[in-house]
């Protein structure tokens, strides 16, 4: 079904779910098990989640001593290989204390765009839901090249709720909702409910400056209008507002699904 408001949002059948990096790791890593609860409350409810998570190349900076996002490719591939299973790790670590299962599904751009793959992706994923496994999905880093790869997780979280014909995308961030500035700019107010893209031309919306994350507010917006053109709703609320944001309260920027 098309959600027309954020209140439907504990009555959904089949919801996707994106967390970003900086949200997950590093000082943060102690939102996994807040995310991971809240998950699991709607899973409880009959809610399907799949959770779309960054986070493989941040998790593994530290554990090969890094301290700053790589520019290079390779070196990004090397520490999603080292990440990536420490990442799974936690997520599994955190669903155990709720009786749950996490599915790693990794994929990559060329999954989505490829119809034969598509299809396998897409029966993958339901597969996983009928066993009520939380699918964990994550863009393939290790294998993905420079000119084939998402860029950011906003834009394939929206392919994979758009793919799996989920009611609503939730986006997950440092920042609480869409602002017309940027948050710490004095006088910026936040944008509760976006039904016409348009109404954002004399918004200033900036990038990320987290330095392990590759989104930011224009990576989202431009995510919710691809899933919201494809008939998704999305939400767009930071991740320590998440509880409130699944159980449907008026928290975040709404984005209304425009067909």
């Amino acid at each position: 079904m098309v959600l027309t408001d954020r209140s439907q949002l504990p009555t959904a059948r089949r919801l996707v779910v994106k967390v970003g990096s900086s949200s997950i790791s590093g000082s943060n890593v102690g939102q996994i098990d807040q995310l991971v609860e809240n998950l699991a409350k709607a899973h409880q409810r009959g809610t399907q989640v799949i959770l779309v998570t960054s986070g493989a190349i941040a998790t593994g900076m530290p554990l090969l001593n890094l301290e700053a996002k790589p520019e290079d490719l390779p070196t990004s591939q090397a520490l999603a290989s080292v990440g990536q299973s420490r990442l799974m790790y936690r997520y599994q670590q955190s669903l155990e204390r709720f009786g749950l299962l996490a599915g790693q599904i990794l994929l990559t751009s060329e999954d989505i765009t490829n119809e034969a793959t598509r299809n396998n992706a897409r029966r993958a994923i339901d597969r996983v839901l009928e066993l009520k496994v939380i699918p964990i999905v994550n863009e393939n880093d290790t294998t993905a090249t420079a000119e084939i790869r998402f860029g950011d997780n906003d834009k394939l979280a929206a392919l994979v709720a758009i793919l799996v014909e989920a009611d609503g995308l939730v986006l997950l961030s440092d920042v609480d909702a869409l602002y017309d500035a940027p948050p710490s700019r004095p006088g910026a107010e936040r944008i509760s409910w976006v039904d016409d893209f348009a109404q954002l031309e004399s918004a200033d919306i900036g990038g990320t400056s987290t330095g392990v994350g590759s989104g930011g507010a224009v990576t989202k917006v431009s995510a919710a209008k691809l899933a919201a053109e494809a008939g998704v709703s999305v939400l767009l609320t930071s991740t320590g507002q998440v509880g409130d944001a699944l159980e449907g309260k008026a928290v975040g920027t709404w984005f209304q699904a425009t067909s």
